[in-house]
């Protein structure tokens, strides 16, 4: 997986591109076939804005995030696009085993 970490109005320091590649560690424990994860920091007066879009197999999960700090701004989205992967696995898993027919069970 290849994460690619942009800023708008701020300069990126070493810290904090470590922080956001950590943070992506806990989504590739839930969720492996990740390909491409591009995040965007941004300062917006006061209000730090943090948007990422991963490319998955077959889909794009887009989530953002707002607030005073940077930090947490980076922990609000990081647990919304959690949510957002564990969703499209469980879709993923669930069109794979369906359960079979009764049809073919009583053949």
């Amino acid at each position: 997986m290849h994460i690619n970490v942009t800023g708008k109005n701020i300069d990126l320091t070493a810290p904090l591109r470590s922080y956001v590649e950590s943070k992506f560690d806990r989504i590739t424990r839930h969720f492996d076939n990740l390909i491409d994860v591009n995040v965007v920091l941004e300062v917006e007066k006061q209000t730090q804005h943090v948007e990422a879009t991963v490319s998955a197999a077959g889909k794009a999960i887009h989530a953002d995030a707002k607030d005073l700090d940077m930090y947490a701004a980076i922990d609000a989205m990081i647990d919304k696009l959690d949510r957002q992967v564990l969703k499209h696995k469980e879709k993923l898993r669930s069109h794979d085993h369906q359960p079979l027919g009764r049809s073919m069970a009583a053949e």
